[in-house]
């Protein structure tokens, strides 16, 4: 048997051994080795509570056979369920003697059980397993045997619980990991001081490098103007708040969300603190749209009322005058105003329209022939001869023979048809407009150019945004929807094609597409069909 000062001198060395275990099996592993050993037993088995059923099972049990796994005890049932169910520890130098002994697991196993020590694992009062040593190698457990290894029980215990408080914190990491991955929202855990303790992807794509190494959420948020500021949502008392990032440059970026308050239970007796999880996502499009909706209503208000404005009251100056057998000449004067405003009303509404069903358009719906480019502005130019001649506008073209695109012949057509208006319109004095075409590289480029006042360099990329238009104070362009340029945007991309925007303040407008070009052949089957 060993001295008192060797068996303190082993607990001392059992001890740091468990505690620098974390993984439980490994741990379980552990302790079935030192339970033999800090008490010079043959071998050893170690039962754990199972909580849902409140059994002991054989979680190990080394030198013993794998049946022994699927065995089950009810608490006092045999010697380990009365260990765990009076939570004392019991000893039996000659276990055919004792009545609660069963020969059920020698038979299984084939191993012969001469004695036991049995203690239970106690955490916090609880029982949570029994561990016992099987067959003094010399005499019967002594007194001295169930104080080690009842000191023995009470570490292992304690490592247990700790192990798998552990794997319950990784588990749950992981599962929270899992989980912010996963989210499509952007997401931020931080604690209550505002530094950041997870980020999923979506928070990284959103805040790029201004999160790489943040241990801020101001820092993470850096470049962003913040609505309610970080500080005032940090100090808010609100179990959540409803806040709005926004940053201007490199591109404009609107991130808009909410900081919901969260407790984060803590081990011990230490209260529980408070952190923040941050969900947001980018919402520049919808902003954008609702932006858009808001001009479309103010624009569509504007076109509609002048036309209307002028059928109104030219209707009614024709029913004063017909009342009162008025001149001929105010008749035809009234008629003719009322045909034109309502024709200019007629075609807003077409465009309109026009550009509705285009925003639908799919590629199995666009048809694909060899359409002659002179041909095209042939159309173009015939279907606009009465408003160029209203305009006092005109139109050279330089003739493209044997030129060919490859696309829809309808919206080919409308594309030249809305590139010559929009010239025309945007010119000021000479409403001329040159168009031409030429082959690149297996595509068509078509020209368009106006001798308008140009577009300021701080309005060009916004032209071919729907319902925009450059301010007429500029321009002197006040008619349509704003729609010309997107209308011809959307139709050539969906020829595979491209648009550029060309101006200098003071010397016109060139707008050029790319189109793909067409082949002879094409315009062959499409004239047979």
């Amino acid at each position: 048997m060993a001295s008192r000062p060797e068996s303190l001198e082993l607990l001392l060395e059992v001890s740091l051994l468990l505690s620098s275990k974390l993984d439980v099996s490994e741990l379980l592993e552990t302790i079935m080795q030192l339970s033999s050993r800090v008490v010079n037993a043959e071998t050893a088995s170690l039962l754990l509570v199972d909580p849902k059923t409140n059994e002991l099972y054989f979680d190990v049990a080394l030198g013993l056979a794998p049946e022994l796994s699927r065995i089950r005890l009810k608490m006092g049932q045999g010697i380990a369920g009365s260990c765990a169910q009076e939570g004392r520890t019991l000893v039996i130098n000659d276990v055919r003697k004792d009545a609660r002994w069963s020969a059920t697991m020698d038979k299984t196993s084939g191993f012969v059980t001469r004695s036991i020590l049995a203690a239970p694992m106690k955490i916090k009062g609880r029982t949570i397993g029994v561990v016992e040593a099987i067959n003094k190698i010399e005499g019967g457990f002594s007194d001295d045997d169930i104080r080690v290894f009842e000191a023995f029980a009470s570490q292992a215990a304690v490592a247990v619980e700790n192990a798998r408080l552990f794997a319950s914190v990784i588990e749950e990491k992981a599962r929270l990991d899992t989980m912010f991955s996963q989210m499509t929202d952007a997401a931020l855990l931080i604690d209550g001081r505002g530094a950041v303790l997870i980020a999923n992807g979506s928070a990284s794509r959103h805040l790029g490098a201004a999160l790489e190494g943040a241990s801020h959420l101001e820092r993470a948020f850096g470049g962003f103007a913040v609505t309610p500021s970080i500080p005032e949502l940090l100090a808010s008392s609100q179990p959540s708040v409803r806040f709005e990032a926004v940053r201007e440059r490199p591109k404009e970026l609107i991130l808009a969300g909410a900081a919901s308050v969260i407790r984060f239970e803590q081990l011990g007796r230490q209260p529980a603190s408070t952190g923040r999880l941050i969900l947001f996502r980018d919402v520049t499009a919808e902003r954008h749209e609702d932006a858009l909706k808001r001009s479309f209503l103010s624009l569509i208000s504007h076109k509609l009322k002048t036309p209307l404005a002028s059928i109104t009251g030219y209707s009614q100056l024709l029913v004063e005058d017909l009342q009162s057998e008025g001149s001929k000449e105010i008749v035809g004067r009234s008629v003719s105003a009322i045909l034109a405003q309502g024709n200019k009303l007629s075609s807003l509404v077409d465009k309109l329209l026009n550009y509705t069903v285009l925003e639908e358009l799919r590629d199995s719906d666009i048809a694909r022939d060899a359409v002659s480019v002179d041909e095209l502005a042939a159309e173009a130019l015939a279907s606009l001869k009465g408003w160029l001649d209203d305009q006092k506008g005109s139109v050279q073209v330089r003739p493209a023979p044997g030129l060919l695109i490859d696309g829809d012949r309808l919206l080919l057509r409308d594309v030249i048809k809305n590139l010559i208006e929009n010239g025309v319109k945007f010119s000021t004095g000479d409403k001329s407009v040159e168009l031409w075409a030429e082959p690149q590289g297996g595509q068509v480029a078509v020209h368009v150019r106006d001798r308008g006042p140009g577009i300021p360099p701080e309005e060009q990329g916004k032209i071919f945004d729907r319902f925009y238009q450059v301010e007429a104070s500029f321009t002197g362009q006040v008619e349509g929807w704003g729609l010309g340029l997107p209308f011809v945007k959307k139709v050539v991309e969906s020829h595979g094609g491209r648009v550029r925007l060309d101006s200098s303040l003071g010397s016109g407008t060139t707008v050029t597409v790319w189109l793909p070009a067409g082949t002879a052949a094409r315009l062959a089957d499409g004239a047979a069909a």
